[in-house]
């Protein structure tokens, strides 16, 4: 059988296995050693299992992943998220839109928090949703920023799937993180624009808040603004020595992850039930990343071995007669299709093998390319009808709130991160300065 129509096998077999329901590297990770015992025999199957494990294992910067889930888990179940949603009801009530603008803030530094967007969904629909329906905000207004502001999470450093990126790409993390800042900072900014926009267009879409609320001691507003801050100041702690070299990236996520710990003790919220949940989700989390990583490179192995890499190239440059930049759109729509019923890390692991290389041996830069897939990928999230984030909205959201108004909530958001998408396509250099600055590319 041609290695092509191998390929093509596998590919519908994977398929198949995750539309009955399997576990996505189940599903992946069967496949490849199943493909490489029917290729190389029994020693050749066992043996691909056994070196993608060893690989993953020798893998230092994949200690990072459960340290920053860890620093994430912490904030997030002392409450620390709720200090900065009360800073900013504080701060910008006094502007048309202004508490939707605050929630966007809040999913900032809850991204540079976290780095999954699932934990800014559940935080901004736990804490900010209920507070802007009680004050008025349009409803479907409010539900657009929470799930656009959701996107943010992994994009902004310490983002989680850049971590799983960065090992089925072979490229360092620490410069995928720095690509991830001014796009995110520049996304999170366009939002904030669109919002500013439209409430000055139509203020009953996001009211003021009244005088009573607040005029408040400037005293209480900075003691706010101090509390609000420190998941920002953790942040800074953690990242500063990584940028400038003093610590390896390592050893920055374990100074995130202890300065987070340490700001819950003193604060008195580091209680047994918060340090036991914040652990066991860690683990969770952590375990599910790594048995989707070991099945990616089992996977990628057998398409190393087939050459359908360079088959694939050869289809789209010589057959089709394609340009570099016609076939990285189409790499691109087809995120948004797979988006349809994949997350971003499935949709990552299955195409991971074959785009990866690809996009490289078209000439494009690999961690520009990373940017562009965790934009698209988000996008495909919230694109309707079938959105991983649409459903996932639904899910927290009030009765009152309709799938009908998570699909139209959701639309002028994903036509800014289109805009934003386009954008560092065609300039490049917004998301590659940061690296290149910082490591002198």
């Amino acid at each position: 059988m041609p290695y092509e129509a191998i390929a093509a096998l596998m590919f519908a077999s994977m398929m198949l296995m995750l539309l009955t329901g399997q576990r996505v590297f189940g599903a992946i990770g069967f496949v490849a050693v199943v493909a490489a015992f029917f290729l190389w025999g029994d020693r050749g199957g066992y043996d691909l299992g056994f070196a993608a494990a060893i690989k993953l294992m020798k893998w230092y910067p994949l200690l990072t992943l459960p340290m920053f889930i860890f620093m994430g888990y912490i904030l997030s179940e002392s409450r620390i998220a709720d200090d900065l949603y009360r800073m900013f009801h504080v701060w910008m009530g006094g502007l048309s839109g202004g508490l939707a603008v605050g929630t966007i803030g809040l999913m900032v530094l809850i991204s540079a928090m976290n780095g999954l967007s699932v934990a800014g969904m559940a935080i901004g629909a736990t804490i900010a949703l209920p507070e802007l329906l009680k004050r008025g905000y349009d409803k479907r207004m409010v539900t657009g920023v929470i799930q656009a502001g959701s996107s943010l999470g992994i994009l902004v450093p310490p983002s989680v799937v850049l971590v799983l990126y960065a090992m089925i790409a072979r490229q360092p993390v620490g410069q995928l993180w720095l690509a991830g800042v001014l796009p995110g900072l520049m996304m999170a900014a366009m939002f904030i624009l669109y919002i500013v926009i439209r409430c000055r267009l139509n203020p009953s879409l996001g009211p003021i808040l009244p005088k009573e609320e607040r005029d408040i001691p400037m005293s209480e507003k900075l003691r706010l603004l101090r509390a609000g801050l420190l998941p920002l100041v953790i942040f800074f702690t953690m990242m500063v020595p990584f940028v400038n070299g003093w610590t390896s990236l390592v050893e920055s996520s374990a100074i995130g992850a202890i300065a987070a710990f340490a700001a819950a003790v003193i604060k008195g919220r580091m209680t047994r039930q918060v340090f036991e949940t914040s652990v066991r989700k860690t683990l969770g989390i952590s375990c599910m990343f790594m048995w989707i990583i070991l099945a990616a490179l089992a996977f990628g192995a057998v398409f190393d071995g087939l050459g359908a890499v360079k088959a694939i190239e050869s289809l789209f440059t010589e057959r089709l007669g394609l340009s570099p930049w016609v076939i990285l759109v189409l790499m691109q729509l087809s995120f948004i299709v797979m988006g349809t019923f994949l997350d971003d890390t499935a949709m990552l692991v299955i195409v991971a093998p074959l785009y990866v290389p690809l996009v490289g041996a078209l000439g494009f830069d690999l961690i520009w390319y990373g940017v562009l897939y965790t934009i698209t990928t988000q996008i495909a999230y919230m694109t309707p009808p079938f959105g991983y984030n649409l459903f996932l909205m639904r899910a927290m959201a009030p009765p009152e709130i309709s799938l009908r108004d998570i699909y139209t909530s959701i639309l002028p958001f994903v036509l800014v991160m289109s805009l934003a998408l386009t954008m560092i396509m065609v300039f490049p250099e917004i998301a590659l300065w940061l690296p290149g600055y910082v490591y002198g590319n």
